[in-house]
C-alpha cells in the first residue's frame, strides 16, 4: 500500500508544481505539463512488453528492482538542473510504474485466500487514491513553502521503506507458482469485454475531467477558491467510492464494475445537462468522483478472475489500455473544446461511458456456460 501511494504521488507531483518548475528551469508551463502526459503515455506503451520480458523473474526481485528505480529516479529528478534531465528521470519512474501495477496485484492477492482478494485489491486502490487526496496536495503545500525539489525527492524516502520491507519479508518464488498467478475463472471473452469497457470508460472520463477547472468556472460559475475546494471534494468522493466498492468487491465483482461505469456516465451526463446549477453541479461532480477510482479498481479485480493466461500479463494489458484511454480522452477533449465548448467535452465523455456500459451488458448477454446459469 505504501508503494502504491508513493508511485501514484510521484506520477502526479508536477500537477501542483507546474509554475515552480517552469520558473526554475526556464521552460514553458506546457512543457512541464508534458512531464505528466509523457509519463502516462510511457506507462500505456511499456506495461505489456515489460510484463512479458520479466514474466519469469521472481517477483521479490522485480519489486525491489522497481522500487530501486523509483528511489534513484526521484533523487535524480530532485537534483535536475535541466528540463531534459528531469524528463529522463520522470520516464524512468514511468517505466517502473508500468510494470509495478502488473506485478503488485498477483503478489499481494496471492498472499491471501481467493475469497478475500477483492478486499486486497480494494486496499491497494485506497492507497493509490490517497495519493490524490493527501499525497499531491501535501507535496504542493510543501513545494510552495520550500523549493519544488523537496517534494520531488520525498518519494525516494517512502520508496526506500517499501524496498527494504519487501526485500526482507516477501518470499522468493517462481512467478508461475504463486497462488494468484492465474485467474480463478479464465474467460477470454470476459477478458476482452472488461478490457474494452475499461478503455472506453477511461477515454470518456478524461475527455471531460481534463477540463473540469474550465467547466466549473465557465459553466457552473464557481470562483477559483471554490473550484480548489471542489477538487478536494472530488478526491474525497473518489476515496470513499474505492473504500465502499472494495468492501463489496468479493461478493459482487461483476455488479461492482457495471455500477461504477454507470455511475460515471450519470455523473458526466448530469454535469452536461445541469452543470449551470451549482447545487446540481456539486452533486454530479461527487458522483463522477465516486466512480472514477472504482472503475479502474474493479477492472483490475476482474483481471485476477478472468485472465485467460497469466494474471500479470492481463493486469499489464489492463493498465496499458486504461492509460491509453486517459491519453486519448485528454486529446479528444482538446478536439471537442473549440467545436462544442467545455460542456461538449462532458457530453462526449458521458456518451463514451454509456458505450462502456453497453459493452458490459452486451458481454453479459453473450456469456454462456455454467457461470451464466448461476
Amino acid at each position: 500500500m505504501l508503494a502504491a501511494f508513493t508511485f501514484n504521488t510521484a506520477e502526479n507531483l508536477p500537477v501542483g508544481l507546474l509554475d515552480l518548475i517552469s520558473e526554475s528551469l526556464r521552460v514553458s508551463v506546457s512543457a512541464v505539463g508534458l512531464l505528466v502526459t509523457g509519463y502516462g503515455v510511457t506507462v500505456a506503451v511499456a506495461s505489456l512488453p515489460l510484463a512479458h520480458v520479466m514474466r519469469a523473474v521472481p517477483r521479490r526481485h522485480v519489486l525491489t528492482g522497481l522500487l530501486t528505480a523509483l528511489v534513484v529516479s526521484s533523487l535524480v529528478a530532485a537534483s535536475a538542473t535541466s528540463y531534459g534531465l528531469l524528463l529522463a528521470a520522470r520516464l524512468l519512474t514511468a517505466l517502473a510504474q508500468a510494470l509495478f501495477w502488473a506485478v503488485l496485484g498477483p503478489v499481494a492477492a496471492g498472499l491471501f485466500a481467493p475469497e478475500v482478494r477483492g478486499r486486497v485489491v480494494g486496499a491497494l486502490s485506497v492507497a493509490g487514491s490517497l495519493a490524490l487526496v493527501l499525497g499531491v496536495p501535501a507535496a504542493t503545500w510543501l513545494g510552495r513553502r520550500s523549493d519544488w525539489q523537496v517534494p520531488v525527492a520525498l518519494p525516494a524516502a517512502l520508496g526506500l521503506v517499501s524496498l527494504v520491507t519487501i526485500a526482507v519479508v516477501l518470499p522468493t518464488s517462481r512467478p508461475e507458482e504463486e497462488h494468484a498467478a492465474y485467474g480463478t475463472g479464465p474467460d477470454a471473452r470476459r477478458f476482452g469485454t472488461v478490457l474494452a469497457a475499461g478503455t472506453l470508460s477511461a477515454t470518456g472520463a478524461f475527455a471531460g475531467y481534463t477540463y473540469i477547472v474550465k467547466f466549473l468556472g465557465d459553466v457552473s460559475g464557481f470562483s477559483p477558491g471554490t473550484v480548489s475546494a471542489l477538487f478536494v471534494a472530488f478526491g474525497v468522493a473518489c476515496l470513499a467510492g474505492v473504500t465502499v466498492t472494495g468492501a463489496l468487491l468479493d461478493r459482487f465483482p461483476r455488479a461492482a464494475l457495471t455500477t461504477a461505469v454507470a455511475t460515471q456516465a450519470v455523473g458526466m451526463l448530469g454535469l452536461y445537462a445541469a452543470g449551470t446549477d451549482q447545487v446540481a453541479a456539486v452533486a454530479f461532480l461527487v458522483l463522477m468522483g465516486g466512480a472514477l477510482g472504482p472503475v479502474f479498481m474493479t477492472t483490475q479485480n476482474e483481471m485476477l478472475r478472468c485472465a485467460p493466461g497469466r494474471t500479470d500479463i492481463a493486469l499489464a494489458a489492463n493498465s496499458g489500455a486504461y492509460n491509453a484511454g486517459i491519453a486519448a480522452g485528454a486529446a479528444l477533449g482538446g478536439l471537442v473544446l473549440p467545436l462544442a465548448d467545455v460542456r461538449g467535452t462532458f457530453l462526449v465523455g458521458g456518451l463514451l461511458t454509456v458505450g462502456a456500459c453497453a459493452v458490459l451488458l452486451g458481454g453479459r448477454l453473450l456469456r454462456h456456460g455454467p457461470e451464466s446459469a448461476a
